[in-house]
């Protein structure tokens, strides 16, 4: 599992609840009853995760006053991530940080943070465009 699948995963990118879980499938036995001949599968809706609202709240519930709108360190720290410089370089990495700007932490650190955010909202979180700009 890579560095950017454990952010995912702790800001819960991927769970589905319990009644959203059970309810295609109750639909598609439905469905069959009906019509046996023909069967639609239900649609499915994506879960839309708000991750501000869930770092907000880490951030809150924290001990150290933590800017995760601004630093991937703090951003790492919320979420109980390895922040090293190490860390965030295997992250860049593996996220495709440009060469150019992996040889600067300062660089690396920006564009890290942004693609993260950028990539929350690629998978289905709600990120204001004020943090993807």
């Amino acid at each position: 599992m890579g560095m950017f699948s454990n952010i995912l995963n702790k800001l819960g990118f991927g769970a589905k609840p319990a009644a959203a879980a059970e309810a295609p499938a109750v639909a598609v036995e439905a469905a069959a009853a009906a019509a046996p001949t023909v069967v639609e599968a239900a649609p499915v809706a994506i879960s839309v995760v708000d991750v501000v609202a869930q770092l907000d709240a880490l951030a809150a519930a924290h001990a150290e006053k933590l800017n995760w709108k601004v630093s991937i360190v703090d951003l790492m720290k919320l979420l109980d991530l390895d922040s090293s410089l190490a860390s965030r370089k295997e992250l860049a990495t593996e996220l495709g940080c440009p060469a150019e700007k992996m040889s600067d932490s300062a660089q690396m650190n920006m564009w890290l943070h942004k693609t993260v955010l950028q990539k929350l909202a690629d998978n289905g979180g709600d990120v204001p465009l004020e943090l993807l700009s």
